[in-house]
């Protein structure tokens, strides 16, 4: 069993469901990320770092904009794995990159420098089953939980597929669009999580739009996980209480506090 696979299966036992946190390496600033993400592990089951890349194409204004200032930080894949590797939080830590950086950086190369620093995942957004191979076997060498995304117009055969190969569990994407905080979530979320459920037997975690805990409430009911980025960002970018914050959105991940019906 994979660590990440090992978090699922104790929240299950206790009735909550993950709450993973998004931060962007190398924002607000290099030291500075580091220590946001220590507060993150305060709180959350899971931290998905993102790798900033000059051409985020499923990531809205919030990111884009934290991954450029990490750019322009100086921030690298190199630095990151320096940030990572002596932090020892406790937690499985989950990169989110794009496909180019990796190749660039080389493929065999990165997942060996994964597995040194101790992260036990890796969301590609811009990669596509057919063309995964270039990933998987390097993943599967080096026991890296390899995530795949679900859209919402995937139908029933891609779903099935997707939730075959991914490994740790899968990600389904709440709108057809880029990441970023909403006011509300898409009418036919909650049908889509349900059919996806239905059809994948690995845990399913949704993100993409997640800003408050109303919303973690209603997703904890049906979902085995739920990844909030933007809205941290944005914490983050308005110096608000990051602690407080938190401590809420993991508080609304505990089903047994979860009440009244869809």
């Amino acid at each position: 069993m994979s660590r990440i696979a090992g978090v699922f299966k104790n929240l299950a036992e206790r009735n909550e469901s993950a709450l993973i946190t998004y931060i962007t390496a190398g924002y607000p600033g290099i030291e500075s990320s580091i220590d946001y993400i220590r507060t993150l592990a305060r709180y959350a089951d899971m931290i998905e770092i993102g790798i900033p890349f000059s051409d985020p194409i499923a990531d809205g204004r919030t990111i884009q904009y934290s991954s450029y200032c990490a750019l322009k930080n100086g921030i690298s894949i190199s630095k990151i794995f320096g940030m990572i590797e002596p932090l020892n939080l406790g937690k499985p830590i989950i990169f989110m990159s794009y496909l180019n950086p990796i190749i660039a950086f080389g493929v065999e190369k990165f997942f060996k420098k994964m597995k040194a620093a101790g992260t036990s995942g890796l969301i590609v957004p811009d990669l596509v089953i057919e063309e995964s191979g270039i990933l998987r076997d390097s993943a599967q060498r080096y026991a890296i939980d390899l995530i795949y995304l679900i859209a919402p117009t995937s139908d029933e055969k891609r779903i099935k597929m997707i939730g075959e190969i991914s490994e740790g569990f899968v990600y389904c994407v709440s709108v057809t669009g880029t990441t970023g905080a909403r006011e509300r979530l898409p009418a036919d979320l909650f049908s889509f999580v349900k059919k996806v459920k239905s059809i994948v037997k690995k845990p399913v975690v949704v993100g993409f739009g997640i800003s408050d805990t109303d919303q973690i409430k209603a997703l904890s009911r049906f979902v085995d996980g739920v990844v909030i980025g933007s809205r941290l960002i944005e914490i983050i970018q308005n110096r608000e209480d990051l602690n407080l914050y938190l401590k809420k959105f993991k508080e609304a991940t505990i089903r047994s506090c979860v009440s009244g019906h869809l």
